[in-house]
């Protein structure tokens, strides 16, 4: 398994816009991928202009195959000028 986390900061007036795409793109992300698995949306009510996501794919051609679909692609456009700081990291399962 491939695990994604994503902290966006976003503007708090833009919330509600910025919540709407990122919801669309991980119900796409989850319906129509194969190698995802799990796609959670996070916000913490005292920090308003932070959304974290969790992700897990199969692999990371999994996650990389994500950000080459239409759903990605458009999300990235159209969140783009909500977006003040953005921080990936990927993290793989270690073997037990």
């Amino acid at each position: 398994m491939y695990a994604v986390t994503v902290r966006f900061e976003i503007n708090p007036e833009t919330a509600d816009a910025f919540l709407d795409l990122m919801r669309q793109n991980a119900r796409a992300s989850v319906r129509d991928e194969p190698g995802c698995h799990q796609f959670d949306v996070c916000t913490d009510a005292d920090r308003p202009g932070e959304v974290f996501l969790y992700e897990i794919y199969d692999d990371r051609a999994a996650f990389e195959a994500h950000l080459t679909t239409a759903h990605f692609i458009s999300f990235e456009a159209a969140s783009a000028p909500f977006v003040s700081d953005k921080q990936v990291q990927c993290f793989a399962r270690v073997d037990q």
